[in-house]
């Protein structure tokens, strides 16, 4: 299956409907044709790894070729001048978080462009480095506990961004960090305490949103069964 009869299919797919409730989301209705992920994944399977359709999808601007693209996209081949393109083009929390867990979390740049992103003033690029944080908390199982605790400094900084994105990239980071391991937990509950005395509304809503999950009994049984399974 070649570019333009992707882009026929995806059109045939069209669903104006579900753009509405798409936007009512948040989701970006510009350039969106409104298909499912549901449907967009199988037809990723469909049709295979592939680098250079990747790009071509990207580069069209359609919000659901874009997912698209992510989907087929091969980490092994990805550039950090790649992410960095794809990163700025980010129009939409959806396309950014997907492209992070689901494919730049995946390659040799990831953790490098944590600390380049963040340093970022525009809105989906600086979310895009939490995102990746979130998404390597979960994925990257050979990562240490010292790296992840080398981004705190990262998200005690940032917790004060009050625009909607980043804020709620930089508590899904803690998050996930925090649900870790039972190590990671109590550092970020620390981190997120701490965080709670800032002058922010933003950091303090990160933090009491972060604390309430990671203090949970459902957390703290899972964690500790994770525990006895090692």
């Amino acid at each position: 299956m070649d570019y333009e009869e992707i882009l026929q299919t995806l059109k045939s797919l069209s669903n104006p409907e579900n753009i509405k409730g798409m936007a009512r989301y948040g989701i970006n209705p510009q350039n969106n044709l409104g298909i499912s992920i549901y449907m967009l994944r199988p037809f990723a399977k469909e049709i295979g790894t592939n680098h250079n359709l990747a790009s071509q999808l990207w580069d069209s601007g359609i919000h659901d070729a874009r997912l698209l693209a992510v989907f087929i996209e091969d980490p092994a081949q990805i550039t950090g001048e790649q992410m960095d393109r794809w990163a700025q083009t980010f129009d939409s929390w959806d396309v950014c978080d997907q492209a992070c867990t689901s494919l730049f979390d995946q390659t040799v740049y990831a953790w490098k462009k944590v600390f380049e992103w963040a340093e970022r003033n525009e809105e989906f690029v600086r979310r895009a480095a939490f995102s990746l944080v979130a998404g390597l908390a979960v994925h990257d199982k050979n990562a240490t506990d010292h790296e992840f605790e080398t981004v705190f400094p990262l998200i005690k900084q940032y917790a004060v961004d009050e625009r909607n994105y980043v804020k709620k990239a930089v508590n899904w980071a803690l998050r996930n960090i925090g649900k870790r391991n039972i190590r990671l937990n109590k550092k970020t509950i620390q981190l997120a305490e701490e965080i709670l005395t800032m002058k922010s509304r933003s950091a303090k809503w990160i933090a009491h949103d972060a604390l309430r999950e990671l203090r949970s009994e459902k957390v703290q049984q899972k964690l500790e069964r994770k525990k006895k399974r090692k």
